[in-house]
């Protein structure tokens, strides 16, 4: 993807790859990093000077990543690291915010969630992002010279708008039709577009992939099935119990909705003794359920968990276990 000229977009997400201000590597990152390869004796140019990123780029399975800390701060950007929710928050030189979690597969961009298709890993204290996110977040463009092993980025100003530099002009010139610019601005119509107004004209190509949506009501009921079941458990137990209930969901052979998995048969029983109700999710129960439901999945396929020194018999013995965490083996 990272072989040609590629204009990407904004500000915002190489301001994700900040996030090399973070310190723990998680669970979640041994599958990524896994099949990474570091790309040697690579140089990084940006807008024109040369910059030392402290760390080399990797190739994972075709894409480039790369870990981004001084070139979000070279364009503008602020990085805040939410401890509490392991989440690092940008805010970009055009006011887009972009957070973004390590191993998860969405990123929160102005308030929306979308969903990416290769997953920010942490390596050293540094998030590695591909490039080509990199670039569109931080609306820049980029160029890889492979045979100079060189990595070109280029800022791309927001463009004002004025009567010599209209809508129609501006969308124009980068090859939009100005609903697009109109839409990628926040603005419902181009009447809403005044003379002095900055626009932002690189459209990340992730907005063009929403996540599938979900309640407030359906977070919490989830957290307080994860409380019960897993809270004492560590976070990568938690995140493995709200998937299982999410992989039921997805699966034809159980209800389609977070509440009919969770109330149907007897499997729960904190579901029908009024414990599910009293339930109180603590901080990691919370994070891990909003982890999964934003994609990050460290039991693909699993269906079932369950305490081998309680749960004996030939069904749990049938049961393919994809996982063990904790107390809980994780099964299908």
């Amino acid at each position: 993807m990272l072989k040609l000229t590629m204009k990407v977009s904004r500000i915002c997400v190489l301001a994700m790859l900040v996030i090399s201000l973070l310190t723990v590597v998680p669970f979640s990152a041994s599958a990524a990093v896994k099949d990474s390869r570091e790309v040697e004796n690579t140089r990084v140019i940006l807008d024109g000077s040369p910059i030392e990123l402290g760390s080399p780029l990797h190739m994972v399975n075709g894409r480039m990543f790369m870990p981004a800390g001084l070139v979000a701060k070279a364009l503008s950007a602020s990085v805040t690291w939410d401890a509490d929710a392991q989440e690092a928050i940008f805010i970009t030189k055009s006011d887009d915010e972009v957070i973004l979690g390590d191993g998860v597969p969405t990123v929160y961009f102005n308030d929306q969630r979308y969903v990416l298709d290769a997953v920010p890993y942490l390596i050293d204290g540094r998030l590695y992002v591909p490039v080509r996110y990199v670039a569109e977040f931080l609306h820049a463009d980029i160029h890889w010279n492979d045979e100079e092993q060189t990595l070109t980025i280029t800022s791309v100003p927001l463009e004002t708008v004025s009567d010599d530099n209209t809508l129609a002009d501006i969308s124009a010139r980068h090859g939009l039709s100005q609903a697009q610019v109109v839409k990628r601005n926040g603005f419902s119509s181009k009447e809403s577009i005044k003379n002095g107004m900055k626009l932002a004209v690189i459209i990340p190509s992730v907005l063009e992939n929403k996540a599938k949506p979900f309640t407030e009501s359906e977070y919490q009921l989830l957290a307080k099935l994860v409380q019960v079941e897993s809270g004492y458990e560590s976070y990568e137990g938690q995140l493995a119990v709200a998937n299982v209930i999410l992989n039921r969901v997805e699966h034809p052979s159980f209800p389609s909705t977070i509440k009919d998995v969770i109330y149907s048969g007897k499997q729960f029983p904190p579901a029908h003794n009024g414990l599910l109700d009293r339930s109180k999710p603590n901080a990691s129960v919370l994070k891990a359920t909003k982890d999964a439901l934003n994609g990050k999945n460290n039991v693909e396929g699993a269906l079932y968990f369950f305490n081998p020194r309680y749960s004996k018999g030939s069904f749990w013995d049938s049961l393919s276990v994809v996982a063990t965490i904790g107390n809980h083996r994780f099964a299908k």
